[in-house]
């Protein structure tokens, strides 16, 4: 999912806009964006388009951020939302291994309740210190959990860290990616809020792509050809890739493990990198209808 673009569940008029962006996913929001006297309304407008005709037809991947396991809203979130078309419940400020499980056995609850019969899967935020610091246990707490996803704002504003120098993105950006390699989930890029800044916003983007995000969160429309861009391969990428799996087809039938394209060396793990490539290149292929 290259870009997932937020929606407020308190503007119900900008669901149908934004099912038919561009954006891979939609992330239908509980938490930030929705005030403390909203929280009612804005569940009950989410929940009304997840039973939309319209969603229902739709080929995005779609998530519904809930407010954090313990406000006083989390449960009745969960019990209201859980629902066929939600394939991630994105889980804001998680701080431990046992926040997720908490999670999933509302989770888990709610499903049966609900006759949910294909298992929803957990986007966990990491955007506190302590977040940061168990982030390899909080991504391998569960199998529900598909992906980290990175809160700057959250992680940096209370502490005066300042966001504009790209040393302490990298640093965040760096240590969450590790957690999420060890337990082998994805990782997501934090939003990027000064929507006129273009530059700003693609700079962080390729310095997430440069350490294996697969994509961004995104706040406005105009930031969705942005993400989609900085982390779709390029043509020459799609092809060296390409040119690794042929060559590995023909050196395994020669009984080799490795081997060497373009004066390169090959294994196992460059191998599956670019299988990876070909399958993401193949898979936005078929979205487009090209």
């Amino acid at each position: 999912m290259r870009s997932k673009l937020f929606v407020p569940g308190v503007r119900p008029e900008l669901f149908a806009k934004a099912l038919a962006s561009e954006a891979d996913g939609l992330s239908l929001d509980l938490e930030d964006s929705v005030p403390e006297e909203a929280k009612f309304r804005a569940r009950e407008n989410v929940a009304a388009f997840l039973g939309s005709a319209e969603l229902r037809d739709s080929q995005k991947c779609v998530v519904v951020r809930v407010n954090p396991l313990h406000s006083p809203h989390f449960l009745q979130d969960i019990a209201r939302l859980v629902c066929r078309g939600v394939h991630w419940i994105n889980l804001p400020k998680a701080e431990s291994a046992d926040d997720v499980l908490l999670a999933v056995a509302s989770l888990e609850s709610a499903e049966a309740t609900n006759g949910v019969e294909a298992p929803i899967r957990l986007l966990v935020n990491i955007e506190t210190p302590k977040g940061l610091r168990m982030a390899a246990p909080i991504a391998a707490a569960h199998p529900r959990v598909v992906g980290l996803q990175l809160g700057l704002a959250d992680l940096f504003a209370p502490f005066g860290i300042d966001r504009a120098d790209p040393r302490n993105v990298h640093a965040a950006m760096h240590a969450m990616r590790m957690a999420a390699g060890e337990a082998g989930v994805l990782a997501f890029d934090a939003a990027f809020t000064d929507v006129q800044d273009h530059a700003g916003f693609i700079s962080e983007a390729r310095m997430a792509r440069g350490l294996g995000y697969v994509g961004k969160s995104c706040v406005h429309p105009s930031q969705i050809s942005l993400a989609n861009e900085v982390f779709s391969p390029t043509l020459d990428e799609v092809d060296e890739a390409r040119r690794m799996v042929q060559a590995a087809d023909l050196a395994a039938s020669r009984g080799h493990g490795a081997f060497v394209v373009d004066g390169r060396m090959v294994d196992l793990p460059l191998l599956d990198r670019a299988r990876a490539v070909v399958a993401q290149a193949e898979e936005e292929t078929a979205r487009s209808g090209r």
